[in-house]
């Protein structure tokens, strides 16, 4: 489930940990390969986090594995290069994980960030990168994992609910967490709406946490 164009919202948040770590000019970038399935709202995120000198990072490579998504228009904004590896053309996960990696290695990339990459990850990928790849899930982990967290979060009744980027493990939707966002649930909402409302968090919490992750590799 994927908007347009980045979303706004004045809804109160809660971000842990609140403080974004200040990038070092002092060493080179970090290369970035991104993942992306969809509209691409939170690649966008990350790419505006880097123009407008938030995080020091360089987008080597833009993967994607669905032909014709909306993140294509968006990649060629920023001028970054792209991968079409449609996961169809493979039939085991671990080759598609294998032909990823062969990319990503080829664009030397440092630090794998899978933003809204809606496919399961195998070790192939994870030992290639260890810690070294985050994943943004659209809840507040360990609740609420998979590929509809929105709706099983207003199924619940929870009250609230948000976004978390954590290290990738293979276990979906686990490891370490890094950095979440909690929102309020409306008594109005729908899976749509709430979904909105938490992917204003993701782009703010997405570059942080790729920050964050930066500054604990020493770079």
């Amino acid at each position: 489930m994927t908007s347009n164009t980045p979303a706004t919202d004045t809804t109160p948040s809660l971000i842990s940990p609140a403080v974004t770590p200040k990038p070092v000019q002092d060493t080179p970038p970090v290369k970035l390969g991104i993942m992306v399935s969809g509209s691409g709202t939170n690649f966008e995120a990350i790419a505006q986090a880097i123009a407008d000198g938030q995080l020091h990072a360089q987008i080597q490579v833009m993967i994607y594995n669905n032909p014709g998504i909306k993140a294509l228009a968006r990649a060629e904004k920023f001028g970054i290069p792209t991968v079409l590896h449609n996961h169809r053309d493979y039939k085991k996960r671990e080759a598609l994980d294998a032909q990823i990696v062969q990319t990503l290695r080829q664009y030397q990339v440092e630090l794998v960030v899978m933003a809204g990459w809606m496919r399961i990850v195998t070790p192939v990928l994870i030992d290639a990168f260890r810690d070294r790849i985050l994943n943004l899930h659209p809840s507040l982990l360990p609740s609420f994992k998979g590929i509809h967290a929105e709706e099983e979060a207003l199924a619940a009744g929870v009250k609230i609910t948000g976004c978390t980027v954590h290290l990738v493990s293979p276990e979906v939707d686990s490891g370490p967490i890094l950095i979440q966002a909690a929102v309020p649930v409306l008594p109005d909402d729908t899976p749509e709406t709430l979904h909105a409302r938490i992917q204003v968090q993701e782009h703010r919490i997405l570059p942080q946490a790729i920050a964050q992750l930066v500054v604990a590799l020493g770079r």
